[in-house]
């Protein structure tokens, strides 16, 4: 049979293991809650990223259609040189 000494020896280190667990199972759910909480703030850089590439995206257009109008311009102003002679 067991005693009651080694009873109240495994009744306290099983509240030991119960503490230790409970401590592992609070310091993983505050580790959880910091990633999640990165992650969080990541998802909003990135999206902040995203909204002013797309601005930027959007105020670039007219270059390229500006140099094509402007070559087109200068090929105009060319020809009408030559063909007049001056």
């Amino acid at each position: 049979m067991v005693s009651s000494e080694e009873r109240a020896g495994v009744v306290l280190e099983l509240e030991r293991l119960r503490r230790a667990v409970d401590v592992g199972f609070a310091t993983t759910r505050g580790d959880l809650a910091l990633l999640l909480q990165r992650a969080d703030q990541t998802d909003k850089t990135l999206s902040e990223h995203e909204e002013r590439l797309d601005t930027l995206e959007r105020n670039r257009w007219p270059l390229p259609s500006l140099a094509a109008i402007t070559s087109c311009a200068a090929l105009a102003v060319t020809l009408w040189s030559v063909a007049t002679g001056k």
